[in-house]
């Protein structure tokens, strides 16, 4: 699956949950970076992406994630 295609799917999901679009998608884009990412909204993010992709994070996969392009290359992993 192309990575484009991985960050406009996690663009809607972020969008859905946050309930805005004021945010710009890449690589080094973290929850700091995002108004309204919190710890409540990011639990509710990733269970959307499991959904979205039909993939399980185990915590080993969540502790990797560090940014936007570390979720893509663990999705990508998954799929």
């Amino acid at each position: 699956m192309e990575v484009s295609f991985i960050k406009e799917k996690i663009a809607g999901v972020l969008t859905s949950i946050l309930e805005h679009d004021n945010f710009e998608m890449h690589d080094e884009l973290t929850a700091k970076d995002v108004d309204g990412w919190d710890s409540l909204s990011h639990m509710m993010i990733i269970t959307k992406i499991e959904e979205e992709f039909s993939i399980r994070f185990k915590l080993r996969d969540l502790n990797k994630l560090k940014n936007m392009g570390s979720l893509v290359s663990v999705i990508q992993g998954k799929i």
